[in-house]
C-alpha cells in the first residue's frame, strides 16, 4: 500500500499558525444582580421540578403490595 504526501491545497490553512490578529476583543460586561437573581431562580425553579417530580413518582415506581394496602378483586367477592 502506498501512503501519499499531498501539499496543503490552500495557502491560508498553511498560513493560520503564523497570524496573529491585532484587535483585541471587548472586554465581557459583568452581569447585574438581576440578572443573577433571575438565573439563580430560574435554576432553583429547574431543581425544585427535579425533585417534586421525584417524589411524586416514587410511589409509582415501588412494587408489591404496601403495609396497610390490600387489594380485592371482584372476583373474590364471591359474586
Amino acid at each position: 500500500m502506498q501512503s501519499r504526501r499531498e501539499a496543503v491545497p490552500f495557502a491560508f490553512v498553511a498560513e493560520t499558525d503564523r497570524f496573529r490578529s491585532n484587535v483585541t476583543p471587548p472586554a465581557r460586561q459583568r452581569p447585574s444582580l438581576p440578572e443573577i437573581a433571575g438565573r439563580t431562580l430560574i435554576g432553583l425553579t429547574v431543581v425544585a421540578g427535579l425533585v417534586g417530580s421525584l417524589l411524586f413518582g416514587m410511589p409509582a415506581l415501588q412494587t408489591g403490595p404496601q403495609a396497610g394496602q390490600t387489594q380485592q378483586s371482584e372476583a373474590s367477592e364471591g359474586r
